[in-house]
C-alpha cells in the first residue's frame, strides 16, 4: 500500500482571531491564544456566509486527491469518510461522496468511521489492512473531514476561538512490490479509555438524547463541554504510544523521519517532541493557519508537509490522533 495522493480543502478566506471575535460576537484572550495553542486563524463556513458543509469539505478534498493521484474518480474501489461531524446521522457521508463523484451504482464499498478526533487515523489503519487482503479494491479514498463549527452554539467562545472547519483526503493504492512502487504501511495501534466519555462531544440529536423544541429552548444542545480535559493528557500519553508503535514495528525514535499529531495544541506537540529527544523540525503544526480541525487535521498536516517539502518521498512518517471518548490512533508508514 502506498498514498499515490492527497488533498485539501478548507472553505472560504481565512478569519484572524480579531475578525473571529467581530464575526461571532465572542471574546477570549487572542495573545494567550496565539502563544500557548498556537491557533492565529482558521476557516469556518457559515461565518462566512458559505452554503458549504460536512459532505461540500469532503467532496472537495477527495476530488483534489484523486487529481492529484492521476486517477479518476470511477478508479476508486472504496470511500471511507472519516468524522464525528457527518452530513446526517443516516445515510453515511461516504454514500454521498460515492455518489457524487461517481454517479451511478457501482461496486464500490463506502462507509463512515468515526472515532472522534482519531477518526482519520484509525480509518488509515483499517484502510491499509483493507488494501493488503482484498484484491478486489485497488485504489481507496480515505477523506478526514470536520464541520464541528456548524455545532457550536451562539455565543461559545470556547468553541469559536479553537474549532474549524477543513478536510483532507489520501488516495492509497495497492503497491506492486515487483516494482517497488513507492511506500508502505508498517503497522499502527489503538488506544481507548471509554470511561471519558463524558468530557466533551456532541451529546444530543442521537436515540439517547432526540433533540426535542424543551431542549433548544435550554441550550441543552451542540458542542458541550461537560469536564475540562487534563492539561497533560497528551503530553503524558503520547510518547508512550510512540514508544509502542515504534517496538511492535522494529524501529527506534530517530529511525522516523517526521512526527504529525493531534493539531489543537502547539506548545504541547513541542514539549513530546523534547520528550522524545527529536528535533522540532521533524514536526508539523498547521494550527496557526487553520485553527483546530479535528478529524481533518492529521491529513491537513501532512499535505502541507508534503507541500513545503518537508516530507518526501521514501520518508518514515508516525502520527499520533486523539480524540474524545477517550480515542486514540497511531500509525507508522513510509510514504
Amino acid at each position: 500500500m502506498h498514498i499515490s495522493g492527497t488533498g485539501l480543502y478548507a472553505p472560504g478566506d481565512s478569519i484572524s482571531n480579531t475578525e473571529l471575535k467581530k464575526l461571532a460576537d465572542i471574546e477570549f484572550d487572542s495573545e494567550r491564544h496565539e502563544a500557548k495553542l498556537g491557533i492565529e486563524r482558521r476557516h469556518i463556513a457559515h461565518l462566512r456566509g458559505m452554503n458549504e458543509t460536512t459532505a461540500d469539505f469532503a467532496e472537495k478534498a477527495a476530488r483534489a486527491a484523486i487529481v492529484n493521484a492521476e486517477l479518476s474518480n470511477d478508479d476508486i474501489n472504496l470511500f471511507v469518510v472519516a468524522t464525528d461531524t457527518p452530513e446526517y446521522i443516516s445515510p453515511a457521508t461516504s454514500i454521498i461522496i460515492q455518489g457524487r463523484l461517481q454517479g451511478k451504482q457501482s461496486f464500490t464499498g463506502a462507509f463512515d468511521l468515526s472515532s472522534s478526533c482519531a477518526s482519520f487515523v484509525t480509518a488509515l489503519d483499517t484502510v491499509a489492512r483493507y488494501i493488503d487482503t482484498d484484491p478486489s479494491i485497488e485504489h481507496a479514498c480515505i477523506i478526514g473531514v470536520y464541520n464541528m463549527p456548524a455545532l457550536i452554539r451562539k455565543g461559545d467562545a470556547f468553541g469559536y476561538s479553537i474549532f474549524a472547519d477543513g478536510a483532507a483526503a489520501f488516495v492509497l493504492s495497492k503497491s506492486d512490490q515487483s516494482k517497488d512502487r513507492r511506500g508502505t504501511y508498517l503497522g499502527g495501534s489503538l488506544l481507548s479509555d471509554g470511561t471519558q466519555w463524558n468530557y466533551i462531544g456532541v451529546y444530543s440529536g442521537g436515540t439517547r438524547q432526540p433533540i426535542t423544541r424543551e431542549r433548544l429552548d435550554s441550550g441543552d444542545f451542540g458542542l458541550q463541554l461537560l469536564q475540562r480535559l487534563p492539561g497533560d493528557r497528551n503530553v503524558k500519553l503520547w510518547p508512550v504510544i510512540v514508544d509502542r508503535l515504534l517496538s511492535s514495528t522494529g524501529l527506534s525514535r530517530n529511525d522516523i523521519d517526521h512526527y504529525l499529531f493531534t493539531q489543537i495544541n502547539r506548545s504541547v506537540i513541542l514539549e513530546v517532541m523534547k520528550i522524545l529527544g527529536i528535533s522540532q523540525e521533524r514536526t508539523t503544526t498547521i494550527m496557526d493557519r487553520y485553527g483546530y480541525t479535528g478529524s481533518a487535521c492529521i491529513p491537513m498536516a501532512f499535505h502541507t508537509a508534503v507541500e513545503e517539502d518537508r516530507i518526501k518521498r521514501g520518508d518514515k512518517v508516525l502520527t499520533v490522533a486523539s480524540g474524545a471518548g477517550l480515542a486514540v490512533a497511531a500509525s507508522v508508514f513510509i510514504y
